[in-house]
């Protein structure tokens, strides 16, 4: 053992050497001083990520690089370097690396986000963007959408402790429960028929799906060991890939029973049924690995992304009363107070729009966008970007660069309005072609369910303290502390309450 481990070591330090001396011959980004063996920078990588990149990026420049390991990463935090990724280098770095999750919980890099670029990726890309996220197979499940936002309404009144006009103190309630468990089941009813959260679904197939949820997402913000030091991990790491194989697996069972459900029963109309029927007629392609696929990219990129945007939105405008009035006037004007907000409005309201991309600005859901590799060699701001490198976009930088962004820490949806901003200076959806295929429908949700509750409530914060903008751990951008409100209903809200009754 001791043997092994010792000549584990020095191939290790023999691979770095070589490395040492093959960076010193190409031009580069600029790095750090002190690399330690083995581990190379791992040591500088604190939470949050984006944090700790923009604070490197003050000192080395916006394209600066680190070896993780065996791994090189190049860190970009610099729009220009960014648009030069996506436009001149788009199909260079149209791969992605490959992380030991994705081999287990991602059908061995063969689902949309995880996949290398080819016949394969294109494939999938175009069966997004035709069958599963354009504008036609959206506005069929928009009853959904529109169904899970009451029933958000209906929750949030009855946690508030309103009475219509009695005097009584206004309970306050957590917010980010109650949108997670409405953009859950949003996407669930979209593909599956089902819902699996809130306090009236309790069946052991909803318990078994929430907890294998949280176990799945408890991997998704920590770094595997395996992705940059391989040898070490074969000795030492091992149970973290039996604990992800392990997990893939019930993973995958969940799924397939989801499949073999509604091919037994056609009477629905769900996501997974229009894929079935895609079955039929290409069943060569169109495999239940291909459908499982899907629904576990949507469930996984369109759940917690929506409900933090929400939850980061209505925390900033409790924070900024003024601007929360704004939008209510804006939509009561176009909307009315007879009739709720839907998807049709949202175009027209401007100024929802603006406090939608200002806080997608300010608290981007994939801060860090997902990473790329490049194929072959290339060029990014001057520099040599070799084959493999795992290039990292902090999103969260660019969007609060000072360059770009006048006054970027502060809360203005103004900047955006009448404003045609350009792509790679707001790219919370990525860019090129690995951009998120799945922007429109959280553009959607993330609009009526915010405007919704603009519409229905008048908010104020628990205290006079300001809401805690804190952010937490994970590869989206939590909120630390989960928001709690207090709210009044406004008058629509009882013709609201009387139809769902």
């Amino acid at each position: 053992m001791e043997a092994t481990l010792l000549l584990s070591i020095c191939l290790l330090v023999l691979t770095l050497y070589f490395v040492c001396l093959r960076r010193r011959k190409l031009n580069l980004p600029l790095s750090p001083l002190l690399k330690l063996p083995i581990i190379g920078y791992l040591y500088l990588l604190k939470p949050p990520l984006y944090r700790t990149l923009a604070k490197l990026s003050t000192k080395y420049g916006p394209v600066f690089s680190l070896q993780l390991g065996t791994r090189l990463v190049v860190a970009v935090s610099s729009a220009s370097a960014a648009e030069e990724c996506f436009t001149k280098n788009d199909i260079v770095f149209a791969n992605r690396p490959r992380l030991t999750i994705s081999k287990y919980i991602g059908y061995n890099y063969t689902t949309v986000g995880d996949s290398p670029y080819g016949d394969h990726w294109r494939n999938l890309r175009r069966l997004c963007a035709l069958e599963i996220f354009s504008n036609n197979r959206l506005n069929n499940f928009q009853p959904i959408r529109q169904h899970e936002i009451n029933n958000l309404v209906h929750r949030v009144f009855h946690n508030s402790g309103d009475n219509f006009g009695t005097p009584v103190d206004l309970n306050p309630f957590e917010l980010k429960s109650k949108l997670f468990q409405m953009s859950y089941n949003i996407i669930m009813r979209m593909v599956a028929g089902k819902r699996y959260y809130g306090e009236e679904v309790d069946s052991e197939e909803a318990n078994h799906f929430r907890k294998l949820m949280e176990e799945v997402n408890s991997y998704g913000g920590a770094s595997n060991p395996a992705d940059f030091m391989p040898a070490i991990f074969l000795l030492f790491f091992r149970s973290t890939e039996n604990k992800l194989a392990k997990l893939g697996k019930k993973m995958d069972a969940l799924l397939q029973g989801l499949v073999d459900e509604h091919r037994r029963d056609k009477s629905r109309s769900t996501m997974i049924d229009h894929l079935l029927c895609l079955q039929e007629s290409e069943p060569e392609y169109y495999t239940d690995q291909i459908i499982k696929g899907i629904v576990l990219v949507m469930i996984n990129a369109g759940t917690d992304t929506s409900s933090v945007t929400t939850e980061w939105a209505m925390s900033l405008l409790l924070n900024h009363p003024e601007v929360l009035e704004k939008a209510r006037t804006e939509i009561d004007n176009h909307v009315g107070k007879d009739r709720l907000v839907d998807e049709a409005d949202l175009p027209k309201l401007k100024y929802l729009q603006s406090i939608i991309s200002e806080t997608l600005r300010l608290f981007p859901a994939a801060p860090m966008l997902l990473p790329h590799e490049p194929s072959e060699d290339c060029k990014v701001a001057g520099f040599h970007i070799p084959r493999g490198t795992m290039l990292l976009v902090n999103a969260w930088a660019i969007h609060r660069d000072p360059l770009l962004w006048e006054d970027p820490d502060s809360f203005k949806p103004e900047r955006f309005e009448g404003v045609e901003v350009e792509s790679w200076k707001l790219l919370p959806f990525g860019m090129g072609r690995r951009a998120c295929p799945g922007s429109g429908l959280a553009q959607r949700v993330v609009g009526l369910a915010l405007g919704t509750l603009v519409q229905c409530f008048e908010w104020k914060r628990v205290s006079d303290e300001r809401v805690d903008l804190t952010e937490g751990k994970g590869l989206t951008m939590l909120k630390a502390e989960p928001l709690m409100a207090r709210c009044k209903a406004r008058e629509i809200v009882l013709k609201l309450l009387s139809e769902i009754s």
